[in-house]
Order: C-alpha cells, then structure tokens, then sequence
C-alpha cells in the first residue's frame, strides 16, 4: 500500500466512524425521576405518536397502569425505522454520534482539538444551585461540538482529550467524573508538567505525520476568577508565530461578529493577546490557539457554560473563525 493510500485509510478512522445502523439494535434506558413515555422517545429524537404504543407493548410488564414508568427501572426503546443518514462517530454519543457532511469547506484542513484538565484533575470548580461545575466537563462538550462541526464541513479532526462514555450532552450540570483520557487510551498523569508533557508529545507527533497539511491546534480552557468578574472569551497565542496570531484573531472576531448579532446591546469585551509562557503554545508545533473561555465562578458567564444551545453556539461561532482562516 502506497504512502498517500495509507494516510487516507488511517485518516478515515480517526474518530472510530461505523456505518452500521445502530438503532437497528434494542436500546435500553434506565427510567429517572421526571420521566414519563412520551419525554423518553423525544430524548431518543423518536416521533412519540409513531412509537408510543409500541413502547408499551414492548414494557407492558414494567408499567403501572398501563402506561406509568417505574424509577430505577430499564425499559427497551422500539427499533428506530427513520434511516439516519451520515457516518457514526462513537465519540459523539448516540444522539449525536451520526454526522452528515454539510459541504467541504475545510477539506484538507486538520484539527487538534484540547480541552483542559481531565482524569483525575477536574480544573476550575464553580458552584451553581447546589451543583459543582468543572472546568473540564464543559470544555469537553464544547470541544465535541466544535469536533463535530468541523468534521460536517470536511475537516479532519482529532480529539486528544476523550472521554469514551461521555459523548455530547445536553444536560445543564455535567456530571463530572474522572474517565478522560488522551489519545490511543492514555491514562493522564495528576502532575501538572507530566500532563502537558504527554498532551504536547501527542500533539506534535501526530503533527509529525501530517507534515505539509494546514494544521491548527486548539486548545480549550475554563478560567476561574472572582465571582464578580465577568470576562468574555480571551484568545491566546504565542508572539513567535504570526499564523498563531491571525488564526487567533479570527476566532475571537467570529464570536464578536455574532454577540454583535444576537445580543446587539452587549459589549463583547473578548481579547486576543500573546502569552508565550503557556506550556501548550511554547511546546506544540502546529498553529495554535490557546481560549479561555470565560469565568466558571461569575453567575452570568456560567449560563454560557451551563446551557446546551450555549455551548452549541460557541462551538458554532468558533467553527466560523476557522473556516475563515482556512480559506485566507
């Protein structure tokens, strides 16, 4: 096998795509408090009129009369019949898992995608409701869903922080747990400098390999500041690279181009600015950006981490920076 024929197999199962149907398979979920039929089918985007009854018919043993979910109890989903068009990502979770290439704007443009922290390290901690948010929960959706993105518009893409159970949630408070690891299944160290080290190595061999591509790291993080301080997405870069700087500054002016848009009245007050003493910018090859992407302990920047449509914009926005530094 050629040098270029092998690339292109490898390439192709990067993120571990499957082309079988998998709701051609019995699903299986665990009833929780709040749940009735119909809010289960629509979790599971299922048409609730086309598959109420056979639900029940297929749980009618599980049911209090006739049609009442137990807590605690595990009730079988009726075979999807709706064909789900587009390749199956594991990573991504069953909801999102299938992705339908959109158009081929980034074609030949390669991604390497860091959320911050992870294993044992949950990052910065805010606090909301009773409920703990970590820093390295919610980079890691939103490094999903930016994954995600960019992959429909022809990207290749690596997420080097993963978290094979997780996939893409739409949960407020992201259960936090300690099941990350970085690329090929590699425990992450506690220590700080060893965890850098093993994200920079990783990075820069893959870099190695698709020598003469346009390559873009991202890096993505989660401040924690005083709970008065609002802070916007801050873009960070290394002084050395002018590539680093451009792509950094298209960023931020995607997500200033849409405030601007969708929320006119509020001053986006986002940066980019260079930082040459950050690990991830003075010890990675490719072109890279390093995000903050706000304040977890200020009550205002936690609904921009907390809501699903939240993370999905950003992801959405920063998908748009990127596809104007590729084609410049």
């Amino acid at each position: 096998m050629s040098s270029t024929k092998l690339f292109f197999f490898c390439a192709f199962f990067l993120l571990f795509p499957v082309f079988t149907l998998i709701a051609q398979e019995p699903i299986k979920v665990k009833a929780k408090s709040g749940d009735g039929i119909h809010l289960i089918l629509r979790k599971h985007e299922m048409n609730t009129q086309a598959y109420y009854l056979e639900f029940i018919k297929l749980n009618q043993d599980k049911l209090i009369n006739k049609d009442q979910l137990i807590v605690g109890e595990t009730y079988i989903l009726p075979l999807n019949k709706e064909v789900k068009k587009g390749s199956f990502y594991a990573i991504f979770g069953e909801k999102y898992g299938y992705i339908e290439r959109v158009d081929n704007q980034l074609k030949g443009a390669i991604y390497y995608l860091v959320s911050g922290h992870g294993g044992s390290d949950p990052g910065a901690i805010g606090k909301r409701n009773g409920h703990f948010l970590t820093e390295d929960e919610y980079a890691y959706d939103i490094c999903l869903r930016l994954a995600r993105e960019l992959i429909s518009h022809g990207a290749l893409v690596y997420v080097i922080v993963r978290d094979e159970e997780d996939g893409i949630r739409d949960d407020d408070y992201l259960v936090n747990n300690k099941t990350e690891t970085v690329w090929k299944e590699k425990e992450i160290p506690l220590n700080i400098n060893k965890k850098l080290r093993q994200r920079a190595r990783v990075v820069n061999q893959l870099y190695a390999k698709n020598k003469g591509a346009y390559q873009r790291l991202i890096v993505m993080h989660i401040d924690s500041r005083s709970k008065s301080e609002r802070v916007d997405v801050f873009g960070y870069y290394n002084s050395k690279s002018n590539s680093g700087k451009l792509f950094t500054e298209r960023l931020i002016s995607a997500l200033r181009k849409n405030y601007n848009k969708y929320q006119p009245n509020r001053a986006f007050e986002g940066i980019t600015k260079s930082r040459n003493g950050l690990y991830m910018l003075k010890y990675t090859h490719p072109v890279t950006t390093f995000l903050e992407l706000g304040n977890i302990q200020n009550p205002k920047d936690q609904i921009r981490f907390i809501k699903s449509s939240n993370r999905q914009a950003i992801a959405d926005w920063l998908t748009e920076g990127c596809i104007d530094d590729f084609k410049k």
